[in-house]
């Protein structure tokens, strides 16, 4: 897992939380790194579980509310770190569409060791998307978190069905339907 997703995590559970909590919850896990990130860097998903185990443990949140709220803090990133990217689009189904066929294509020119969930596209009409997610991380609610954001960026609103297609979570569909 890349480097960045660390980093602003740790950004996020900082300005969330505390830089107390931040130091909590990696000196209650186990970390090959130690738990100093570089946003460039490669780490092991299972330190990424660890830390959300973590503070899901010392907040009361569960992980998928967490992952929410991290997917909204890091769409802000994107933002910050790749306007012409969103720019791009004039629609969030356009957008959200085309995740796998030129977003995750531009990532992989900026990280090519990026491990990336896949999402393949059921159904598309100018206003719902259907679409299936797989990930053996499980962080749907991550992509959750990014498809709510990139509805707010275009100024409108979706409604998000989730549906476990396998029940730990590794695929899930997403039924979209614009407002």
């Amino acid at each position: 897992m890349k480097g960045i997703v660390f980093t602003e995590f740790l950004d996020l559970v900082e300005e969330k939380f505390g830089l107390e909590m931040v130091d909590k919850i990696i000196t209650s896990s186990d970390l090959e790194s130690e738990g100093a990130y570089t946003s460039v860097g490669t780490y092991r998903f299972s330190e990424m579980l660890q830390l959300l185990q973590h503070l899901s443990a010392n907040t009361g949140i569960s992980i998928d509310n967490l992952l929410l709220v991290y997917a909204e803090h890091f769409f802000g990133v994107i933002e910050d770190s790749y306007p012409g990217l969103l720019a791009t689009y004039k629609d969030p189904i356009e957008m959200l569409s085309s995740i796998e066929n030129h977003i995750h294509i531009e990532v992989r020119k900026i990280y090519p060791d990026a491990e990336l969930p896949t999402f393949k596209v059921i159904d598309k009409t100018e206003n719902s998307l259907v679409m299936d997610y797989k990930s053996s991380r499980a962080m749907h609610h991550f992509g959750l978190g990014l498809m709510n954001k990139t509805f707010e960026h275009f100024n409108t609103t979706a409604t998000i069905e989730l549906e476990k297609i396998k029940e730990d979570g590794t695929e899930v569909r997403f039924i979209i339907t614009k407002n």
